[in-house]
């Protein structure tokens, strides 16, 4: 995470910025990483809208990681810190890993939410590897997806064992 907060010095506008901290999302006060994945979520309803399938939402994650390992290196350059708290990119993609194979309901998509946020935050062993020894935009990014795998582990566990979990509402 973040040490002190120094603001980037690039403009709002720049490809990079509007990227890394996915349209500014990640700007919001308190807990950006939460901000980010919540701002994940209409994206992610707008894209199966347009492609009803969840390998829409894998297709896009995969495609969103390498230019996001672009921006936040951009970004995090432009402060002067190594894993600037502001940049969210990396929790659009692994919230969308974990949307991709959670049921398409409001439970579904609740559990989906906390489980990738409870990764990512609590950084059990070997996401807490990934997150201290790998560098630049690359480990900014990895460590999230590696969240992001633990996340649809637990969701693949609990659709194939207690789907009526997911139409409780």
């Amino acid at each position: 995470m973040a040490s002190p907060n120094k603001s980037s010095s690039l403009s709002f506008w720049h490809p990079a910025h509007l990227m890394a901290t996915w349209f500014g999302a990640g700007l919001l006060p308190k807990a950006p990483g939460t901000w980010g994945s919540l701002a994940a979520l209409p994206f992610a309803y707008a894209l199966l809208l347009f492609f009803p399938s969840p390998f829409a939402l894998l297709i896009a994650a995969t495609f969103l990681f390498i230019p996001g390992c672009w921006a936040s290196a951009v970004y995090a350059s432009s402060t002067g810190r190594p894993d600037p708290g502001d940049v969210v990119v990396d929790e659009v993609v692994g919230q969308w890993m974990v949307l991709a194979i959670a049921p398409f309901t409001p439970v579904g998509w609740i559990l989906a939410f906390l489980l990738f946020r409870l990764f990512d935050v609590l950084k059990p062993w070997p996401i807490s590897l990934a997150d201290r020894h790998v560098k630049g935009g690359f480990g900014i990014m990895i460590d999230d997806v590696i969240a992001a795998v633990f996340a649809m582990v637990i969701m693949a566990a609990l659709s194939t064992y207690a789907p009526q979990l997911f139409h409780l509402i």
